[in-house]
């Protein structure tokens, strides 16, 4: 259960919704996603009322979910092939962002041929696919080994930013958070023992320019933050 949870995502802003396992940040997803309608409240896209109405976001879950038995360009066309386009049109609209997305030259290959961080990266842009400005994610990167995490979360900053996608993260990831996003929600709360989760605070993270960001005072005073509000 959750209560007394106000999310707010600006336009072209990565934000992440951090919390312990089991506190109900996949149950927010769900319903900013309109996979699940709240008991009360309401979700705004725009200023429109879409609650209860799925659709509106792009949503990309923690597994990348391809389909075997289909190659890597046609797994990342499935939203356009849902949406009613022929598959050459569908290829062809997907082609030209390859490159970009890091995936050059794995067109036709098979999901079992990619490493997990080019897999995410394919997960990645068939969400992008789905037309919607605004993304939601799901750890998306934690079933990445340390070092590919780190490479493919800073390579999402990037393109998140040159395509102007809005973006709301979870994660229990404190570090992940800090070093990804502008603004963090930090949930608190033990559902388990029958005490809803909330947000206990809201952490600004003030990004300096930095090859190694992680260093810095401004990322360690964020960092602290987090941990304090944690509990």
């Amino acid at each position: 259960m959750v209560r007394d949870i106000n999310v707010e995502v600006a336009s072209g802003e990565v934000c992440c919704l951090v919390g312990r396992s089991g506190c109900g940040k996949t149950t927010i997803l769900h319903a900013l996603a309109g996979l699940t309608t709240p008991m009360s409240g309401r979700v705004l896209l725009r200023g429109e009322d879409v609650t209860g109405r799925p659709g509106r976001v792009s949503y990309m879950l923690q597994k990348d979910l391809l389909l075997p038995s289909r190659r890597i360009i046609d797994n990342v066309c499935l939203p356009l092939v849902l949406a009613g386009a022929r598959r050459s049109e569908a290829r062809a609209k997907a082609e030209p962002l390859f490159e970009r997305f890091g995936l050059a030259g794995c067109e036709l290959k098979w999901p079992s041929e990619l490493s997990g961080g080019m897999r995410q990266r394919a997960a990645f842009l068939r969400t992008y696919l789905m037309g919607a400005d605004v993304t939601l994610l799901d750890e998306p990167f934690s079933a990445l080994d340390a070092i590919t995490r780190t490479e493919v979360r800073q390579w999402f900053v990037e393109v998140a930013a040159e395509l102007g996608l809005s973006a709301l993260v979870i994660t229990h990831d404190v570090d992940e958070a800090v070093s990804m996003s502008s603004r963090i929600y930090v949930l608190s709360g033990a559902p388990a023992a029958g005490e809803p989760s909330h947000v206990a605070g809201t952490v600004s993270v003030n990004r300096v320019a930095s090859e190694n960001f992680e260093l810095t005072d401004e990322y360690l005073t964020a960092k602290r933050e987090v941990m304090a509000l944690l509990g």
